[in-house]
């Protein structure tokens, strides 16, 4: 009997940053314009606040913030036809597991889908291994669905569940130069690369630099999160404050919101290796990937090899506009008339055939003894993909959740203080 019934489909994404949301949200929109969507926001250190979702300005039918063991506990088999695993790989392998648990015994249950919310430049086999057991794993270009079949034809694990799409923000206005407003550069940087102050000082004076260098521009440096937030990753030197203390000439302009919105009115894109880089190449606006600091697989910016789009501040004082390779760009997904249909097939024949057999996860008990069970306990998983009793208490009622609120307030707090300030100056008195 087909599982799928009429109307349109009830996707569940599971989510663990601002960033995955935005992932997970807009991937169950290309599946379905019209699906039922589900949020389910994993509680820890970067679950996005009411502010980074407001910003977003992606809508849920229901939205709900959940400890992995929480979301197990409560699910339902029959309660969606989609779930979107939109976490970093040992959550998606911890969910995997714990789903199947969940599932067992069930007639039938939903499609899991899975995949990468940007550019995959790092920790290739580790993070693809852990995802492996999902129905659907997504391929952000024809050039990623080639390396994931690699890896997986390496350790004789089937490659069917790979499916070629793109990146689903992708979209937008194509770039159009003037319109009456001064020629506008945007510096979009990144929560990780770079990590080191020294290097994040260069950027930003550099992008002062060019600022002063041209008054008749407006040079704007866009911003993830404010001082205090998290998305995917801990920024442990905050933009916004070493911007300050280099005085910037008043064409400087810190901003924030959705980066479609700022790209809307972008001339020049700088960025060291940001997915805002694809976005960008996507409407055809000039894209410099920055080589000031080298070109290295730790900035992930040598995922950008032969785009044609490699560029110093030097030379972008000199009034240089890179131009990509279309050959490039088409091989790396940001190119294509419907990227998204082969995902509709895929999730359409797993839904309209027979029921689906259990996960299977490439990471077993077996397989994976001294790796696997560390994955499971970080989200409070037994070895057996079971919910640990004691670490998903049920709420009992306002108080109760006012508490556990104001604990998880402090507790997130202390960490944000240990990690941009108790920690460098730990690291500082080692080095006297």
């Amino acid at each position: 009997m087909p599982k799928r019934k009429s109307g349109p489909l009830r996707v569940t994404v599971i989510a663990d940053s601002d960033t995955r949301w935005k992932w997970g949200a807009l991937t169950a929109r290309r599946i379905d314009p019209e699906a039922r969507v589900d949020a389910r926001l994993l509680r820890g250190r970067a679950t996005p606040t009411p502010r980074q979702l407001a910003e977003l300005g992606i809508p849920a039918d229901s939205m709900t913030e959940q400890t992995a063991a929480e979301i197990l506990a409560a699910t339902d088999s029959d309660s969606c036809d989609v779930v979107i695993l939109s976490c970093v790989g040992g959550t998606v392998q911890a969910l995997l597991h714990g789903l199947n648990r969940a599932w067992q015994g069930r007639p039938a249950r939903p499609v899991v889908v899975t995949g990468y919310v940007g550019v995959v430049y790092e920790k290739l086999a580790d993070g693809l291994l852990l995802r492996a057991g999902a129905d659907v794993v997504l391929a952000n270009s024809a050039d990623d669905a080639r390396r994931f079949a690699a890896v997986y034809e390496g350790v004789g694990h089937p490659t069917d569940a790979i499916v070629e799409t793109a990146l689903p923000f992708l979209g937008g206005e194509p770039h159009q130069a003037g319109g009456g407003r001064p020629f506008t550069v945007t510096f979009a940087v990144q929560p990780s690369a770079p990590e080191g102050r020294a290097d994040r000082l260069h950027l930003l004076r550099r992008t002062v630099g060019h600022a002063r260098r041209h008054p008749e521009r407006t040079v704007l440096v866009k911003l993830r999160s404010k001082p205090g937030e998290h998305t995917t990753h801990i920024e442990e030197h905050p933009y916004q404050k070493l911007v300050a203390a280099l005085d910037p000439p008043d064409n400087v302009q810190l901003v924030y919101g959705a980066m479609g919105e700022v790209l809307d009115r972008t001339d020049l894109l700088v960025t060291v290796s940001s997915t805002a880089a694809l976005e960008s190449l996507h409407r055809g606006i000039p894209t410099a990937i920055l080589t000031d600091l080298g070109i290295r697989e730790s900035l992930g910016n040598h995922h950008f090899l032969g785009s044609g789009c490699f560029a110093s501040w030097d030379e972008l004082d000199d009034g240089h506009l890179p131009q990509a390779d279309a050959g490039w760009t088409a091989a790396h997904g940001v190119a294509g008339a419907d990227p998204y249909a082969a995902l509709r097939a895929r999730v359409d024949a797993l839904l309209a055939g027979e029921a689906l057999p259990p996960l299977s996860p490439y990471y077993t008990a077996r397989t994976a003894p001294g790796y696997l069970p560390g994955i499971l306990a970080r989200q409070g998983l037994n070895a057996k993909g079971e919910p640990v009793a004691g670490l998903a208490p049920a709420d009992t009622g306002p108080l109760r959740r006012a508490v556990r609120d104001l604990v998880r307030n402090s507790a997130r707090t202390a960490y944000r203080q240990g990690v941009q300030r108790v920690a460098p100056a730990i690291r500082r008195w080692g080095q006297l």
